[in-house]
């Protein structure tokens, strides 16, 4: 026997299987490129948990953080083009990537409630591909943390748990474009979410309670004030290591790079050497449920997580 529920706009069956997820898939320019590994754990956990990823035919940039900053509309334009090609899988977007959920949050929230803003895109038509602009303020765009945890479930990860992650204490790093604006983007609470704080301590780790966890990293700021950056991260890590974290988990590949990457800047600004790991919440997640070390491109990083994460799941590699 199934069942049939609608939750969020999305169609979940149950049945004696277990769970059918589909979604139209964005991933994002980073995921095949300075977020590789992001990529690989996403997919390898997906895999896992039997959901169904079908990329969106032809997607192109979301504009990230920086074009919303140079033009109100090119970046909302690149949106209902996404948005538009996803309409047609008759399917709700599913992305990991916080910039790009960030912006096909904004773009669909303007295209529902900004008249002036819908007029301009209906006169682009070959953005919207046959489709009416007045859908796309529709499209349900979803975060792959708000899938597991409201969706999927936590209790149903928890209990296909392989490898726990039991004596691993965790900070879990949100920052600033999941939460923020909290009337566009609705994800949790914006000044203290807890969505991947429940997810990683259902896979048996410990989170920690610390200052930063949606504090802003610099962002693309790297690029042009790399001092400012180092300051942020520095800040960000000492907070993470003093409430006794051993690595920070992040969902973002900008936040991930800046807190990684940009360890050496920050080593050198404040005098100290932090050497602090920074994971993907689906690179934990795989590795507790099952996947190797080379699924999730856990030897990928700048800052190497195996030595903290093998004595707990006894990885090598």
């Amino acid at each position: 026997m199934s069942t049939h529920m609608k939750h969020n706009t999305v169609e979940v069956t149950n049945t004696m299987s277990g769970i059918n997820l589909k979604f139209a898939y964005y991933p994002g320019c980073s995921l095949s490129g300075t977020a590789v590994e992001y990529g690989m754990s996403t997919k390898a956990l997906c895999n896992l948990l039997e959901i169904e990823l079908e990329e969106i035919p032809d997607w192109i940039c979301c504009g990230a953080t920086p074009a919303h900053a140079i033009r109100t509309l090119f970046p909302i334009a690149l949106g209902a083009r996404n948005l538009a090609l996803a309409a047609k899988l008759k399917m709700p977007i599913l992305t990991v990537c916080a910039a790009c959920f960030n912006r096909l949050k904004f773009a669909a929230h303007e295209l529902k409630h900004n008249s002036a803003v819908r007029e301009k895109i209906s006169q682009l038509p070959e953005l919207l591909d046959g489709c009416k602009v007045e859908q796309l303020g529709d499209i349900n765009v979803l975060h792959l943390l708000s899938v597991l945890h409201d969706i999927y479930g936590v209790e149903r990860i928890k209990g296909m748990v392989k490898h726990s992650l039991s004596g691993l204490k965790v900070a879990c790093y949100y920052g600033c474009l999941l939460v923020r604006p909290p009337k566009v983007m609705q994800f949790d609470d914006p000044e203290n979410p807890q969505l991947m704080d429940r997810l990683i301590e259902a896979i048996g780790a410990e989170t920690v309670d610390w200052a930063y966890k949606v504090e802003c990293c610099g962002a693309s700021l790297a690029l042009s004030r790399s001092e400012l950056v180092a300051e942020r991260v520095h800040l960000i890590l000492s907070d993470a290591k003093a409430r006794g974290a051993q690595v920070i988990c992040v969902a973002c590949p900008l936040c991930h790079v800046n807190l990684d990457v940009y360890q050496v800047d920050a080593d050198a600004k404040a005098g100290q050497k932090h050497d602090m790991p920074i994971v993907y919440f689906t690179q934990l997640i795989a590795l507790a449920l099952g996947a190797s070390v080379g699924e999730v491109g856990l030897n990928k990083h700048m800052i190497n997580p195996i030595p903290v994460l093998s004595a707990v799941l006894k990885v090598t590699g």
